[in-house]
């Protein structure tokens, strides 16, 4: 192959309107449409590993596209009856072949770097953590668009017809979504008995990957690796049907992709949590005293510090000993579904936490006195208005002596928390302070147990 013949190939290909396809709808997508990639600690926009993650989520939608466009691609012989003057031309099928893959595999790879090219110029002016951590995320996101490519040019040349584009588009994007909904899941229950379903080791066959929730979560190596074995061996099934000219050729080409599925299937991890894991750099914390971030957020640290310093000397001063002495962002990383777990002697908080995001100043501590008093027990990945949001209110007007507004929540629900809030606060108050000490031991007992109901509790309800 020389730079003149792939030159050609470039211009008279359909491979350069597959990195227009690919790009096009994937920056519409990202900027026409207002989601979770745009807001929060995982924004797409906001750090490294997110960028990488969200992009690589929108394979769900361009790898189907990527397979019909290479197996359009793979018509293009057929379409215009050359098969047979092809073969009959001294030029390897392999070398026709492999100018046809490079072509496709340049445009492809230079689509999605420029579309992590421009999340990547955004990362750059609101984080001040960088790794490399990221890469292997979206090189891995490049080969699932090529090997799907490949795959598909090689099953139009094998089945020559003008149904095997949408077919394998359609068949692919069936595929992905199976993997993400049900094929891919395996059902599971938490400690309270709740139903919900955890990926497994089939889902990362898939090109997309599951919602991000943490900054700090990525994927492990061996995830990494068995997707790399997995698309090699499409990759080098769909050469194979290229250059195939019996159909004893074309079965035979069929050995690497089902090798390739077999030893990645080997390869990658049985369990959910080894498969999306907590990156240990990026969530080494940054301190300024007992106020330690992550150091994804080491930026949000220096107006963190004074609130959080406030918030505990304000819990100490209502607790006494029983006060944290310490508020840190939570690193940890628990299932969808799953009950959180929270210590007595660390306020735990997060960033995307409704009571935490866009608090500042006063408001911020407000929210980490909340947090220490009450962390929250609703599972993982899951909202709502109820108990836990109620006996927040009231026991940081315990602490202020008066009840405060908490969270960028609308004028009608701050309207509901006020009103089922303020009896419980001014009950509580007129009790002698030890009946009242008793209340609130009794509640924090609950909510860090996330037994019993916090704000039954400190109504003097019968959980007491």
């Amino acid at each position: 192959m020389n730079g003149r013949v792939l030159r050609i190939e470039l211009r008279r290909s359909v491979a350069p309107w597959a990195g227009v396809v690919v790009l096009v709808p994937a920056l519409t997508f990202l900027y026409a449409l207002d989601g979770t990639w745009w807001s929060g600690t995982t924004a797409w926009t906001a750090q490294w590993t997110p960028l990488a993650m969200k992009t690589r989520s929108l394979l769900f939608y361009l790898w189907p596209l990527a397979t019909g466009l290479g197996a359009l691609q793979g018509l293009r012989d057929h379409r215009s009856k050359m098969s047979e003057l092809l073969t009959s031309t001294p030029r390897p099928a392999r070398h026709r072949a492999a100018t046809l893959t490079v072509a496709t595999a340049i445009t492809l790879a230079s689509a999605f770097a420029f579309l992590v090219l421009v999340g990547g110029v955004q990362v750059l002016a609101h984080t001040e953590y960088s790794h490399l951590g990221w890469l292997p995320i979206s090189l891995v996101g490049v080969l699932f668009l090529v090997a799907g490519a490949v795959l598909g040019m090689g099953a139009a040349r094998a089945l020559p017809s003008p149904l095997t584009p949408p077919a394998l588009a359609m068949g692919a994007f069936v595929f992905t979504a199976l993997m993400h909904m049900s094929l891919g899941r395996t059902e599971t229950s938490t400690a309270d008995g709740l139903t919900s379903t955890e990926p497994n080791r089939v889902s990362l066959l898939s090109p997309t990957l599951e919602d991000v929730r943490e900054a700090f979560v990525t994927l492990s190596a061996p995830v990494h690796i068995g997707q790399t074995i997995w698309l090699l061996g499409m990759a080098a099934t769909g050469f194979a049907l290229l250059v195939a000219a019996t159909p004893r050729a074309r079965l035979t080409a069929l050995t690497p992709v089902l090798a390739g599925a077999v030893i990645a299937l080997l390869v990658l991890p049985a369990d959910a949590r080894r498969m999306y894991v907590v990156d240990k750099a990026a969530s080494e914390p940054v301190c300024d005293g007992p106020v330690c971030v992550t150091k994804t957020q080491q930026a949000r640290l220096a107006d963190l510090a004074g609130p959080g310093k406030e918030a505990l000397r304000l819990l100490r001063g209502a607790l006494g000993d029983q006060a944290p002495d310490s508020a840190r962002e939570n690193t940890a990383a628990l299932p969808e579904g799953s009950t959180p777990r929270w210590s007595r002697g660390t306020v735990l908080f997060d960033f995307d936490d409704d009571i935490v995001a866009g608090a500042k100043g006063e408001e911020l501590t407000w929210a980490l006195i909340a947090k220490g008093m009450v962390p929250g027990c609703t599972p993982v990945g899951w909202s709502g208005l109820g108990g836990d949001e109620f006996a927040q209110a009231v026991a940081l007007g315990w602490v202020l002596g008066d009840l405060k507004p908490l969270g960028a929540t609308s004028t009608r629900m701050r309207d509901e928390v006020e009103a089922e809030t303020r009896p419980v606060w001014k009950e509580l108050k007129a009790l002698p302070r030890a009946e009242q000490l008793s209340r609130i031991n009794a509640m924090r007992a609950a909510a860090f147990s996330c037994e019993g109901d916090p704000f039954d509790i400190l109504s003097g309800g019968a959980s007491r």
